[in-house]
Parts: C-alpha cells; structure tokens; sequence
C-alpha cells in the first residue's frame, strides 16, 4: 500500500498538552507544515475561545474535530440537563472553530459527586445515552455542526463510554437520524476498535451510509502499562495501521488522519520532535 498523503495529517491537540498551550500548539504545527488540529475544549477554554478560533484560522489549519462533547447519563433530570447544556455549549464552540465535527464520548454509568460509578444498569445508561444524542442532533442539526459518536473500548464501558463498537454506534446513527447522515455519524479511533472482529464490515457500514466523520491513529502498545495515558506512536504496536487506512480508503473516507497519543512518555519529549515522528510515522507506519 502506498503511503498516506501528508496532506491528511492532523494532530489532535491531547497529543502535546503537558508541554504546549493551544496558541503554541498551533504555532508548531505551522512550522512542521502540518495542516489539520482538533482542539480540546479545555485548551481551547485555557486560550480563550476567539483567540483560539483567530489562531487557527490565521495559521490556515483545518480543524478535523473537536473533542469533545457527550458524557449523557446522570443520576437525576438535573444532572441529565447540566449535561444538555453543556453539550449545546460544545456545538457552539464547534462552530466558533470551524470543526468538522464534534466527537462524542458518550459517558459510561452515572457517578455520583466523587465521581464513582453509582449505578450497574448498563442498559439504563445506554437507553439515557439514546435520549441525550436525540436531544442534541435537534439543537446541533439546525445550525450545521455534525455530531461523531466514537466507541470506546469495552474497558471504559463503567467510566467512560457505554457505546463500545462501531455497530453499537452505527445502530445509534440509524435509529436517531435515519434519513439525515451528516448530522450523526461515527469517529473510528484505531486504538478503541482495533481488536473489533467485526471492524471491515463495520467501516464499510459507515462508508456506505456516509457516516465516517473522524479517523484517530496511533498504536496499542504491548504491555500496556496504563489504559489511559500509554497509548503508542504509530509502528510502535500491534495495530496493522495501514490495513485498516485501506478499509477506511476502500469505505470513502477521504477526511484527515488525526493523531491521538494520550502517553507518559509523549508527554515528556521536546514537543517538535513529537511533531517531527507524527509526520515521519504517518508516512511509514500508518
């Protein structure tokens, strides 16, 4: 397989958080001659969120996401509708940036104020999740924001996201918005679905109902020493990256390659030399 155009690299903004703001994050990625970032909201938040919008624009990045919106499920009506405001204040900021989407982490069983799991009725979590996403497709729809369900892997089904699967997801899409495929649609993040039997039938699911919104890369490494923070630099795992950009290719995807690394060791590095192995792995590794 040929390698990825460079033109499709996008960093996602996690990737370099311990070491740069937003505004310096924007600035390297203008240096290293890379065009696409997805903010964080909490960055985003940290720079303001017109300077943030400003900086991005003037840099002539395209912004392939931005993360994130979700986190439905509440023990009562008022968290429930804490959570709906602010999702509608995450479409906004969207727009105020330009993203392509806004990608949901849908939230896992509701917690209690320590933020422990206060509940074991997975279903219920789910079917609030159901209620949350039909709610914000009709405050997102109209205003032209597209909204991308990402799966988590089934380790964070208690804590993070109760939808684990691409055709969990895609279910969620048919059900919620059957005849309108840019409102809802999918983030394929390769370090949550790799390990997913069902992953080509599911991608070329989504290609065909043009719900692939989002596609995140990095690599599972082996050991893993921590679930959330040891995620790998592309080539550096297990994941057979470049298969799956084919089955993606293969769907119709034709949106950038965000680079996604929630990692200890990332986190440490000079942030250029990150950037510069972005660039380099992506070429040969994904």
């Amino acid at each position: 397989m040929t390698s990825p155009d460079p033109a499709l690299l996008s960093i996602n903004t996690a990737t370099l958080r311990r070491q740069w703001t937003l505004p310096q994050i924007v600035q390297g990625l203008a240096r290293h001659g890379i065009r696409g970032i997805s903010p964080w909201r909490d960055q985003v938040a940290s720079a303001g969120l017109a300077h943030s919008a400003r900086c991005i624009r003037e840099a002539g990045l395209s912004v392939s996401g931005y993360c994130r919106g979700g986190m439905f499920p509440a023990l009562d009506a008022g968290g429930r509708a804490q959570a709906r405001d602010d999702n509608r204040r995450a479409v906004d900021e969207a727009l105020a940036i330009a993203a392509r989407c806004l990608v949901l982490v849908v939230g896992g069983l509701p917690k209690d104020a320590q933020g422990r799991p206060a509940s074991r009725d997975l279903a219920g979590a789910r079917a609030m999740v159901r209620d949350g996403l039909a709610d914000l497709i009709e405050y997102a729809k109209p205003a032209g924001m597209p909204l991308a369900i990402e799966p988590l892997h089934p380790m964070y089904a208690a804590d993070r996201a109760c939808v684990n699967t691409l055709a969990q997801a895609l279910d969620l899409c048919d059900a919620l918005a059957p005849d309108d495929a840019h409102s809802l649609g999918v983030a394929v993040d390769v370090y949550h679905v790799w390990w997913d039997p069902a992953l080509e039938a599911g991608i070329a699911r989504a290609g065909a109902g043009g719900r692939l919104f989002a596609y995140h890369i990095c690599d599972w490494l082996v050991p893993t020493t921590d679930l959330l923070n040891d995620r790998g630099m592309m080539g550096d795992g297990v994941v057979d990256l470049a298969r799956i950009r084919g089955w993606m290719d293969a769907a119709g995807y034709r949106g950038q390659h965000e680079v996604e690394i929630f990692s200890e060791r990332w986190w440490k590095t000079d942030p250029d030399v990150v950037l510069a192995t972005c660039k380099s792995r992506h070429a040969s590794a994904s």
